[in-house]
């Protein structure tokens, strides 16, 4: 019996290719030569700027939470979790889905890093929430995420040691701005020092600790308020003469605005969540000052 003689093109091509796969960088990695992009996925969207900014052009990242949805209620979609399996780093930042999401990926995805952008920094409790709580917002300290920057620098290095330089590069623009914003916000907000904005949910208070300000909030711990929580904050609103209150949008507006109907006072939105953070903080600290410059 004969047997037909294999085409020689095909064989080449086929050699080729399986040359070409062993080359390949191994998931979630970058290659020296020609990198393909570090796939990041991170919680939130202001983390998303703040590894493009490190990452400085050589990573690829997504957030798990979309706009418009909350870190309260958030659960990952299938494709999100597939996408995430493929992923090469996953930075936390101590959102509530986290705590039920961690255990899935230490089970199912075990050759996936976790880093907590958490670690090293001065953690405070949640305002109104339950004991022992930690308030997750630290991103809204912009002297915080100066250091969870280098938390994220380091990462990428330790994962794609060929792109040193360029995330060294990153970080240090990246630092800089930060400072800038951080003048930028205490120029801002010094002359009204020791003043209280009200807020429907409390995530400001790293910020309102940065920039000596005191929040009150009209939600406790993502809970509706007690009518005695209620009755003593609109007395207390009354008296500072509070002509604002903040609402971000991932929560409903009833509640807040019963609240600033009882005090005569306006709502206006503010989002923690925005994905252009340098911009946003800037957009905050204008509002803030806004609202504390209204009198009776």
């Amino acid at each position: 019996m004969r047997f037909p003689v294999p085409d020689t093109r095909i064989l080449r091509s086929i050699v080729l290719l399986l040359l070409a796969m062993a080359l390949l960088p191994a998931p979630g990695r970058a290659a020296a030569d020609n990198p393909v992009p570090l796939s990041v996925f991170v919680s939130i969207l202001p983390e998303v700027q703040f590894v493009k900014k490190v990452g400085n052009g050589r990573v690829r990242v997504q957030a798990l939470v979309q706009p418009g949805q909350s870190p309260a209620t958030y659960a990952p979609t299938p494709r999100q979790m597939a996408a995430l399996s493929r992923a090469g780093v996953y930075f936390r930042i101590g959102v509530p889905f986290e705590k039920a999401l961690i255990p899935r990926l230490l089970d199912t995805m075990p050759g996936l890093t976790i880093v907590d952008l958490r670690t090293g920094l001065h953690l405070m409790e949640m305002e109104n929430g339950q004991a022992g709580e930690l308030d997750p917002h630290t991103w809204l300290d912009p002297m915080l995420v100066r250091q969870q920057a280098r938390t994220i620098r380091d990462t990428l290095i330790d994962l794609d040691p060929a792109g040193r330089d360029t995330y060294l590069a990153g970080y240090t623009r990246f630092a800089a701005e930060l400072d800038r914003l951080n003048d930028r916000l205490t120029r801002v907000l010094r002359p009204y020092a020791g003043r209280t904005i009200y807020v429907f949910h409390p995530a400001y208070g790293y910020f309102c600790r940065a920039y000596n300000l005191v929040q009150k909030a009209v939600a406790a711990g993502g809970r509706k308020p007690g009518a005695r929580h209620l009755a003593q904050l609109i007395r207390e609103a009354r008296t500072e003469h509070a002509r604002i209150v903040f609402v971000q949008p991932q929560f409903s507006l009833k509640t807040a605005r019963a609240f600033a109907d009882a005090i005569g006072a306006r709502v206006i939105p503010l989002d923690p969540l925005a994905e252009d953070y340098l911009a946003n903080m800037e957009r905050m600290a204008d509002l803030i000052a806004e609202a504390l410059q209204e009198r009776p």
